[in-house]
């Protein structure tokens, strides 16, 4: 099977299309699979996770310095936890309670598909207050 992929070409503009597919967060996955289900009556095998299944593959390493989006898992949260509860509530919008509960089940992604920018700067606010954060 690896000979006859290695010998497969395909269209520029559907190697463009499998990429930005591969790289989809989880939720646009999902978004994604009810759009193609609600216009088309498309329905991916077995809830998507074909979809999901090119991520796994480590051929598609060398797409990795173009991300530009990613997500902010806060992966611990120190020894200020109340610190990182309440700035997980401010960046979230979400109640104390619900901010709680995400720090506490780390490894927690806090903000998904961020600017990276912007996931720099979460990050370093994160880890100001305490937590260790990573960027995927």
């Amino acid at each position: 099977m690896s000979e006859a992929t290695a010998t497969m070409e395909f269209d520029q503009e559907i190697k463009q299309m499998g990429d930005k597919i591969a790289s989809l967060t989880l939720k646009q996955a999902k978004s994604l699979s009810d759009y193609l289900k609600h216009e088309y009556q498309i329905e991916p095998a077995a809830g998507g996770a074909v979809m999901m299944a090119p991520a796994g593959d480590g051929g598609g390493a060398d797409a990795a310095p173009a991300k530009t989006e990613f997500d902010v898992v806060l992966t611990s949260f120190g020894e200020k936890k109340l610190d990182v509860v309440k700035l997980v509530k401010t960046m979230t919008g979400s109640t104390l309670m619900e901010s709680k509960k995400l720090v506490e089940s780390v490894p927690a992604t806090i903000k998904q598909a961020v600017p990276e920018a912007e996931a720099k700067k979460l990050k370093s606010e994160l880890e100001a207050a305490g937590g260790t954060v990573e960027l995927k």
